[in-house]
This record gives structure tokens, C-alpha cells and sequence, in this order.
């Protein structure tokens, strides 16, 4: 009885992604035949400010749950150790990646002759940045997505306060966890109106693009795209077998779809947050792994953000004629692109910030030309660089898992699954 009810669940469950995804075909389909198809882009905008606006509530109540309800401090230090040293890690081996294969094939092969220039407005100085990566201005500017590390940070000092406060048996220690299972509810009730925002969000996107995926742009996505499919099939599976033992890249493939589908069509780290919560939680992953993990790495896991980052300042000194070469551009490229893709949510303002960090540094006498180069790049990688650090949060979740709770955490999960 059980297996033919798991049965249903699952076909339940993959009959969902199966209209997603038709969606997203379809939309594609009709941003390429109609050129005036950027009118159903509000379709998908609904979708994704519902999503934001549910995700500031979730992550304060996930990550001050997590941390007011721990046993052990020692416990919610490690784990936020472990997170950012693994997301460093991995931010570095893609930049890697990424420098090697622009060595051999680099996107601009002819420097390109009267660019444009293009006005690019004000920008934070480093002291401001360091400032908005870690605070807000007050209260109120925590209550919104474009200050997620700000709010991030609040919520583990809150939890801590908690925490010493009375712990789990607290009054404000149940509110908090009882709200974050009800954000979760309210996220499976939107999720029902995805399809038809991934439909608007990719006919939008490709009525608006398409024409400009040609010569270098296509160059550079024809080396971006397979590889973002190739890091998930190969890197991923890796990971997940050094974080849950052989068993890892099967549950892990299992689990992973509906998060990359989710990012793909919301181009957005934290909109998926909710999704890899579901899938880390039918996965085993500890909830206070889950709440603290996915969370940051929302804003400072970026695998894909690294590989874009690469890109673009390859792409850029092409376009200028400058060689991408030596051990000193590797060090400096490899620094920039992790740093600037931790870095990237911490100033208000949108994830212009990156493309500001690589002028500011490679191009400085050059910035009006090259900023506005870096940006169209960026829109055109946007949907799989998303996937990449969206569905790779889920996946150092079972790295974390770990160290945190053993090398054999997820056959003991997987046995108390089985047992049931």
C-alpha cells in the first residue's frame, strides 16, 4: 500500500515538472516566432514577486529557528564554518574551470572597433560595500531581498538572542518554528501558478535576447551553457558522493530536478530557497543544515555566478585586445570572481555590483565601454549561472551534512526511510 501511494507521489510529483517544463518549451517556442512576446513578461513577474515576498519572512524564521533551537553553539558554529569554507572551495575550482577553457577557446577573437559608450550612474565605494554586505541602514531595510546577507545576519544574531533567551522551549523559540513551516505551505500554494509564469518569464526572454545570440555572444554561450550542463553531471555527482558516501549522487539526482527547473525559469537564488528547503528535508539533510545552508548559500554559494564572472572579463579584454595569460591573470581572475560573486547581494541595488567589481579592477580607464558589454553578457547567462548556484546550495548541503553529522548521515537517513 505504502509503495503504491510513494508511486503516485512521485508520478504526482514529476507530472508538475513535466508541465513546467512544457511551459517553458512553449514560451520559447513563441518568443522566437513573435518579436512583440515581451508583453507577457508581467506573467512571470507576479510569480517572482510572490516568491520575494514570502522569501524575507522564510529565511528570518528558517535561520533564527535553526539557530534558536540548537542543543549545542558549538553545533551552529561549525556549521556555518563548514558552509562558507565549502563555498569558497568550489567558487574557486569553477573559476578554474572556467579560466582553462577560455584559454582554449576564447569568445572574442577579432578586438572589436567603435563601441559604444554607455552611461552607468553611481556606484558604492569599497567602504559602502563592506558596510551593505554585512548591515542595513535600519530595521525596515532588512524587509526586503536586495538586502539578504544584512538580513541573513540579523537572523543568526536574533536566533543566538533566542537561544540564550530560553532555547526551543520559548515562547518566541515555537513561534519562530512554527512560522517557518507555515512560509513553507504558503510556497507550495504559489508554486501551483509556475507554469504559467515560466511561460511568460521565457518568451519574454527570448523575444528580447534572441537577436543578440550571435557572432561572440555566441561564442561565449556555446562554451557556457554545455558546461553549466556538464558541472551538474560531473561535479555535482562528485560532491555528492564526498558528502553522503556511494549513495549520494543517485539520491541526489532524485532530488535535484525541480530545484534547477524552479531557478531556470525564476533566474533567482532566492526564490528557489523554498524548493531546496522541500528537497533537503525528503532528503534526510538535518533541518538545522537545511535552514542554515540553503539560506546563505542563496547569496554566497555562486558556482555559476563564478564561471559567468570568468566570462566576462575574458570576453571584455578580447574585445579590447588584451591577452588573457600568466600565472598573476589567473591568481587575480580567480580572487575576483569568487569575491565578487560572494560579494554580489551585499550592496542594494540589483547584481549590477559584479559587473562593477570586474571594471573597477580590469578595466578602470575603460569602464563606459566595458560595463554595458559585461551586462548584456550577464542577462544572457543569467538562467543557468542560477541554476548552477540554486540547485549547487542543495548539493553542499550533503558536504556540510558530513562533517557536521557523519560521513554515514544519509544511510542512516535513508534507513529510517526504508523502515517506515
Amino acid at each position: 500500500m505504502n509503495s503504491n501511494l510513494n508511486k503516485k507521489a512521485v508520478a504526482k510529483n514529476y507530472a508538475f515538472l513535466a508541465v513546467m517544463l512544457g511551459s517553458m518549451v512553449l514560451g520559447c517556442i513563441v518568443g522566437w516566432l513573435w518579436p512583440e512576446a515581451t508583453v507577457l513578461k508581467p506573467l512571470g513577474t507576479v510569480f517572482i514577486n510572490l516568491m520575494f515576498c514570502i522569501v524575507v519572512p522564510m529565511v528570518f524564521a528558517s535561520i533564527s529557528s535553526a539557530v534558536a533551537n540548537m542543543e549545542s553553539r558549538r553545533r551552529a558554529g561549525k556549521i556555518m564554518g563548514v558552509t562558507v569554507g565549502t563555498f569558497v572551495v568550489t567558487g574557486a575550482i569553477a573559476a578554474v574551470i572556467m579560466y582553462c577553457l577560455m584559454r582554449l577557446f576564447p569568445p572574442v577573437l577579432t578586438p572589436w572597433t567603435d563601441i559604444p559608450a554607455e552611461e552607468i550612474g553611481e556606484h558604492a565605494t569599497m567602504a559602502q560595500m563592506i558596510v551593505n554586505f554585512f548591515t542595513a541602514e535600519d530595521f525596515v531595510g532588512l524587509l526586503s531581498r536586495r538586502a539578504m546577507l544584512p538580513l541573513i545576519v540579523f537572523s543568526i544574531l536574533f536566533g543566538f538572542g533566542v537561544n540564550l533567551n530560553g532555547g526551543k522551549n520559548s515562547p518566541v523559540g515555537r513561534f519562530l518554528e512554527d512560522l517557518s513551516g507555515v512560509m513553507l505551505k504558503v510556497v507550495k500554494i504559489v508554486t501551483y501558478y509556475a507554469p504559467i509564469a515560466f511561460f511568460g518569464f521565457f518568451a519574454d526572454l527570448v523575444a528580447t535576447y534572441g537577436p543578440q545570440i550571435t557572432e561572440n555572444y555566441g561564442r561565449a554561450l556555446l562554451v557556457y551553457y554545455p558546461l553549466c550542463l556538464i558541472y551538474m553531471l560531473i561535479a555535482f555527482p562528485l560532491f555528492a558522493w564526498f558528502g553522503g558516501g556511494r549513495r549520494g549522487p543517485g539520491v541526489m539526482f532524485s532530488h535535484i530536478v525541480k530545484p534547477a527547473v524552479v531557478s531556470l525559469g525564476t533566474c533567482s537564488s532566492v526564490a528557489t530557497i523554498p524548493t531546496n528547503m522541500e528537497e533537503a528535508e525528503a532528503t534526510g539533510i538535518s533541518k538545522d543544515v537545511s535552514d542554515m545552508v540553503l539560506p546563505l548559500g542563496a547569496t554566497m554559494h555562486m558556482d555559476g555566478s563564478c564561471f559567468s564572472c570568468v566570462l566576462k572579463i575574458a570576453f571584455v579584454l578580447g574585445v579590447f585586445g588584451v591577452p588573457f595569460e600568466g600565472a598573476g591573470m589567473l591568481v587575480k581572475v580567480v580572487l575576483v570572481a569568487v569575491l565578487s560573486s560572494v560579494g554580489m547581494s551585499g550592496v542594494p541595488g540589483g547584481g549590477y555590483i559584479g559587473e562593477y567589481i570586474i571594471c573597477s579592477i580590469f578595466f578602470p580607464n575603460q569602464m563606459e565601454l566595458a560595463f554595458p558589454i559585461l551586462v548584456t553578457i550577464g542577462n544572457l547567462v543569467d538562467p543557468p549561472a542560477t541554476m548552477i548556484n540554486s540547485a549547487g546550495d542543495y548539493v553542499v548541503s550533503f558536504i556540510v551534512s558530513r562533517f557536521v553529522d557523519g560521513r554515514d548521515w544519509l544511510e542512516r537517513a535513508l534507513t529510517c526511510r526504508e523502515a517506515k
